[in-house]
């Protein structure tokens, strides 16, 4: 039996994680659920973002499911109570170093996305991007400058061990793919980005059969709008991984339909749609289950090595956005519950 935490969170996070945990729950598997309060919810109930039971449970947990974290009633709480903090915290204590967001069209979704069909049917590629370092880790603060100006600072580093890890990832994923890598960073002008560059080819000199591209991160914007199809694995770090990802979701459709990984050294893993909390529409039916159901996939495939149910999940939502079922990000009228009723429809 093998056990998974769910981490709801806040805004929409509660809905989404609620119909993936529907959608685990229809297949054979021997699964087992705990819960726990997770970013403000958690701060509310229990005074921190990532109480010591919740931090436990995710320990414990073959693996763990999590919805979403944020809301504005918190900007003005001390950084270190904010419920963003919750995720950085579970990505440091549990080893999540390598965060895997692929982004595909499904058919039928062209019309959602902001490009060209022609363009944007050509989407399918996997983001590699580096969780424990950069400057979310960096160290970080305010201070007066001599002329008496308040200045706020943020530290980006990576060591070449971080990068190498990271590194082999990118190359591991590109390899069962269509061996084509594509390095993202700015060595022309952060010496962080010339230090991971360096390594880069240091290590792709152990996969001769991926080939290796370089390209700036204002370049790689750029070429995911011009032609997308043009990447399979990209591999980059933190901060430019963060806004790659987010770019690709919506040259995909919508970011509501984007999942992803982030893993350890082996099987553990914490699985999370890319899209915020959105408090915006929360309680109101309108999220976008996708990504967390993908989620679920990608829980299946990479943390329980259960290929087989990922892949039975993976063609159930692509039946129910072929059959025309659509929630109102992606231009139709389907309730959260509803787009989940139909994936799993398609599940049966």
């Amino acid at each position: 039996m093998s056990l998974i935490a769910l981490l709801p969170g806040d805004g929409i996070g509660p809905e989404v994680v609620a119909q993936a945990r529907r959608v685990l729950e229809a297949l054979p598997l021997d699964l087992t659920f705990e819960e726990a309060p997770v970013g403000g919810a958690a701060y509310l109930e229990k005074g921190h973002p990532l109480p010591p039971a919740t931090l436990a449970l995710a320990k414990r947990a073959d693996a763990v499911l999590f919805g979403a974290v944020g809301d504005p009633r918190f900007d003005a709480v001390e950084r270190a109570f904010r419920p963003e903090q919750a995720i950085l915290g579970l990505r440091r204590e549990l080893g999540l170093f390598a965060n895997l967001r692929p982004a595909k069209l499904f058919p039928g979704l062209e019309d959602a996305s902001a490009l060209k069909p022609e363009i944007a049917g050509a989407i399918d590629m996997v983001i590699v991007r580096e969780l424990n370092g950069d400057v979310y880790f960096g160290d970080k603060g305010r201070r007066t400058t001599l002329e008496g100006l308040r200045e706020g600072y943020d530290l980006m580093h990576y060591n070449e061990r971080e990068v190498e890890r990271i590194a082999r990832v990118g190359f591991e994923t590109a390899r069962v793919r269509k061996k084509r890598l594509c390095s993202v960073d700015k060595a022309n002008v952060l010496e962080t980005s010339q230090l991971w560059r360096d390594v880069i080819k240091s290590v792709a000199t152990e996969y001769p059969d991926v080939h290796l591209t370089h390209m700036y991160v204002d370049n790689a914007a750029m070429q995911l709008v011009r032609d997308p199809g043009q990447f399979d694995v990209i591999v980059t770090g933190n901060l430019f991984g963060d806004i790659l990802s987010d770019q690709a979701s919506m040259c995909a459709g919508s970011i509501g339909m984007l999942p992803s990984a982030a893993l350890a050294t082996g099987k553990k893993g914490l699985y999370e749609p890319i899209h915020g909390s959105a408090p915006d529409i929360a309680g109101q039916g309108k999220a976008n289950p996708c990504a967390t159901i993908l989620s679920a996939a990608m829980l299946l495939r990479y943390s329980l090595d259960d290929k087989a149910s990922a892949k039975r999940i993976e063609q159930a939502v692509e039946g129910a956005l072929v059959a025309g079922v659509r929630t109102p990000d992606l231009g139709g009228t389907a309730t959260t519950v509803e787009m989940a009723d139909a994936i799993l429809d398609r599940l049966a």
